[in-house]
C-alpha cells in the first residue's frame, strides 16, 4: 500500500489493500456506495422501547452525521461517483409488524404496513436528502446521488403479481413459522424447526428481516434505472 492508503481508516485499508495505487484519480471511474446505514441503529432502539419521536430528534442526526462522514472519507480517496442509499419502509418488515402489532387500523396504510415506523423512514431519508444537497454544493465534482430505497420497495409492493410474487405473501417471511407474519422471535430462520417456504422467488421477505435474493434483484434493477442517469457515466 501507498503512504496515502496508510492514511485511510482501517475499514479503507482493507478496501483498498489490493490496490497498488491509491491516488484520488485512480478512483475517478469507480461508482462507491455508502450504505445503507442506519437500520440496526433504530432497530436496537425500537426493540428496547424508545419513542419513534425520540428516535428523530435524537438519534437520527447522529446516524446521518455519520453517514456523510463515511461519504466524505471515500471523497477524500478520490471518489467521483457516490450513490447514499436511504431506508426502506421499516413499518412494512415482518420483524417490526410482528413486535409492533396494534389493535388500531388505523396504524396501517394500504398495504397493510405499520405508519409510524415507515414515518420514521421516511424522516430519516428527508434528512438524509438535505445532507447530501448541502455536501454537493461543497463538491460539485462528484456526483452524489441518494440511493431510493424506500420507494423501491414501494414498487414491489404495488407491482407484487406483475413481477412475479406472491400478493398475499409480502408481508410474511419465507423463513420462519407461527404468527400473521410467519415469523416467531424463538424460532428464527436456521433453527432446526423452523420451514423455509416451497418458492421464495415468490416472496420479499426471506428471514423477516433480510430480503430474498429475488427482491433483492427485482430492488437492484428499479435503483440501476432510477440513479443511472444521475451519475455520470461518460464522463
Amino acid at each position: 500500500m501507498t503512504r496515502d492508503c496508510e492514511m485511510k481508516t482501517p475499514f479503507i485499508q482493507k478496501l483498498l489493500y489490493v490496490v497498488t495505487d491509491c491516488s484520488p484519480g485512480n478512483h475517478k471511474k469507480t461508482l462507491f456506495m455508502v450504505g445503507e446505514t442506519g437500520n440496526n441503529d433504530y432497530t436496537s432502539a425500537l426493540f428496547q422501547g424508545r419513542p419513534v419521536e425520540e428516535l428523530k430528534h435524537k438519534l437520527m442526526p447522529r446516524i446521518v452525521q455519520s453517514i456523510m462522514d463515511a461519504v466524505r472519507k471515500v471523497i477524500s480517496i478520490g471518489a467521483e461517483r457516490i450513490i447514499v442509499p436511504g431506508q426502506f419502509p421499516l413499518g412494512c418488515f415482518p420483524v417490526y409488524l410482528t413486535e409492533f402489532p396494534s389493535n388500531s387500523t388505523t396504524a396501517y396504510n394500504k398495504h397493510k404496513c405499520l405508519i409510524a415506523l415507515n414515518d420514521l423512514a421516511e424522516a430519516h431519508n428527508n434528512y438524509l436528502q438535505h445532507a447530501i444537497s448541502t455536501l454537493q454544493t461543497q463538491k460539485p465534482n462528484t456526483k452524489i446521488v441518494y440511493g431510493d430505497y424506500y420507494n423501491a420497495f414501494e414498487w414491489l409492493l404495488n407491482n407484487a403479481p406483475h413481477l412475479g410474487l406472491d400478493a398475499e405473501s409480502t408481508l410474511k417471511a419465507c423463513c420462519g413459522t407461527g404468527g400473521k407474519y410467519n415469523l416467531n422471535s424463538t424460532q428464527r430462520c436456521g433453527s432446526p424447526s423452523v420451514p423455509v417456504c416451497p418458492d421464495p422467488d415468490r416472496h420479499i421477505s426471506w428471514d423477516g428481516v433480510h430480503l430474498t435474493q429475488k427482491a433483492n434483484r427485482l430492488i437492484a434493477t428499479w435503483l440501476v434505472a432510477d440513479f443511472l442517469p444521475m451519475i455520470d457515466c461518460k464522463k
